[in-house]
């Protein structure tokens, strides 16, 4: 999981709207006894904050104190995001991977992206009266299913 908490994802509820769907995972992680990584992506580089170990109260915690600000490391965050997905399949062939993206997508340009080796899911937090579609463009790249988190279907 990449969580995009740049300083542009505090306008218009954007992060606000993102740690509500970050509490419904992390919660139905936990029920799960599902495994997770997290990577965040704010400021000058990304960082893991959890790889690989069951959901704890410590994601709730470190989601109470998430703000934003800084840029956007988020080219880092997949970079980084990539090759611990292709060491943890070696590592564990039977694990189901996922790759969930959540960015408002203010992104200038990118380099060409490597798409992923699991079923990735970008979940656009762009909230601003005037959309700059962003998050749909860095979607197709990375051969990811797109959704806008205004428009989630339940349940997720």
């Amino acid at each position: 999981m990449i969580v995009d908490a740049s300083a542009s994802t505090q306008r218009f509820g954007a992060l606000s709207q993102a740690k509500g769907l970050l509490a419904q995972l992390f919660e139905q992680a936990y029920r799960q006894r599902a495994r997770l990584a997290v990577l965040h992506a704010s400021g000058a580089q990304a960082q893991w904050l959890w790889q690989g170990q069951k959901a704890s109260a410590l994601l709730h915690d470190w989601l109470a104190e998430l703000g934003a600000g800084g840029g956007t490391p988020l080219i880092e965050a997949l970079q980084q995001s990539d090759v611990w997905l292709n060491r943890r399949q070696q590592l564990k062939p039977a694990e189901q991977q996922r790759l969930l993206i959540l960015t408002d997508g203010r992104l200038r340009d990118w380099p060409a992206l490597t798409v992923s080796a699991c079923p990735a899911l970008l979940v656009d937090i762009e909230c601003a009266p005037i959309r700059l579609g962003r998050g749909r463009l860095l979607a197709r790249e990375l051969c990811a299913q797109y959704w806008h988190i205004e428009e989630l279907p339940s349940g997720y």
